[in-house]
């Protein structure tokens, strides 16, 4: 916590706007799109999984259709495809990024227009907060015109050729969770291109309430709307973005000089410099046959957490059989790689510690 969120909560206590409605919401709301431009109207939802869900909806995603995936992901990236019984079409990672493979890209686009559908949308991942390959993602869509889900989850305060992450898509995506930059304990946001999409995003994510002075219904709806408790966290943490953006980085640079005499341990960073990675997440690839779960279990022993890579949907039981593009380098980075400690919080006495181990 940055200091100021009891004061937004109070005052949704003390004015008792507490549920889906209130000041907080909007402050947040305007905050968003001051700090990510003219382009970007944000609608704050209950969770990023429930802006993916929104974003396919928006698209006319209906059952049957290809939507296709980034399989090295969170399983929230995909499962809002099941969720309009979509089928979705998995691209596997390049080794720059760890993000979506263009060339693997158009092979899946090609297979799903020789199977006579033209996928309906491509949702591309910003895995631990590093950017994709834009251009080359951006090229492919307008090529085929076929828009894009930009699931910037992890990505808040990350940037390519100094443009903001959460910019590039038709719609983004930005998880709230407690585990990201910023936190509302919960929640997500939808950025839209235009304020039509937002009001449309609203309108879903409340029921889809038709304009009438009764309850009437004529298409489905959510309740995925942020609370205005939640908002009023967010906007106490909105004050000190930049400062955690920077402390993630810091922690890169940590993690830069204790591994930088190590011929077993490929720390993951940024290409070069187009690109801005908020660092989210830490991660590192070990080599020359040391193990993940050694190293873990070493980690274990100081108690200090650390966990696996994502490990691709490709592999995942609840996606066996659909089809997956590329050359499995996502597989490769869950066999050898690990999640370090990284939060805003990490004392010296904690590097410190980390160090030792990393070193031993």
């Amino acid at each position: 916590m940055g200091g100021n969120e009891l004061r937004y909560v109070h005052q949704a206590l003390d004015t008792n706007w507490i549920s889906q409605y209130g000041s907080n919401i909007d402050e947040f709301e305007n905050s968003l799109e001051n700090y990510f431009g003219s382009s970007s109207h944000v609608t704050v939802l209950s969770s990023g999984t429930a802006a993916i869900h929104l974003a396919l909806r928006m698209l006319n995603v209906e059952k049957g259709d290809f939507v296709i995936c980034q399989s090295f992901t969170f399983v929230a990236t995909a499962n809002p495809i099941l969720y309009l019984n979509a089928v979705p079409v998995f691209v596997d990672s390049e080794s720059q990024t760890w993000n979506m493979c263009p060339e693997a890209l158009e092979d899946a686009i090609k297979y799903c227009i020789q199977q006579g559908k033209k996928p309906k949308a491509i949702i591309v991942v910003l895995s631990y907060g590093m950017p994709f390959m834009v251009e080359e993602i951006l090229q492919i869509s307008k090529k085929y015109e076929i828009p894009i889900i930009e699931d910037s989850a992890e990505a808040l305060g990350s940037k390519y050729k100094d443009r903001l992450c959460g910019t590039f898509g038709d719609f983004s995506v930005i998880s709230f969770n407690g585990n990201k930059i910023i936190t509302t304990g919960g929640g997500g946001t939808l950025i839209s291109r235009n304020a039509e999409d937002k009001i449309r995003a609203l309108f879903l994510a409340t029921q889809a309430k038709d304009d009438m002075e009764f309850y009437g219904h004529s298409e489905i709806g959510y309740n995925y709307r942020m609370d205005n408790v939640a908002a009023g966290i967010g906007r106490g943490q909105m004050d000190t973005l930049e400062e955690k953006i920077m402390q993630r980085r810091k922690n890169h640079d940590f993690y830069q000089d204790a591994v930088k005499n190590n011929e077993n341990i490929e720390l993951f960073s940024e290409p070069d410099s187009n690109f801005f990675s908020n660092y989210w997440l830490n991660t590192i690839i070990l080599k020359n046959g040391l193990a993940k779960e050694n190293l873990r279990t070493r980690f274990s022993q100081e108690n200090i957490e650390t966990r696996y890579l994502w490990k691709p949907m490709h592999l995942q039981p609840l996606f066996q059989g659909y089809k997956f593009f590329g050359n499995n380098l996502s597989g490769t980075l869950f066999e050898t790689g690990l999640c370090l400690p990284s939060g805003t919080n990490l004392t010296d006495e904690n590097r410190s510690r980390i160090s030792e181990v990393l070193q031993k």
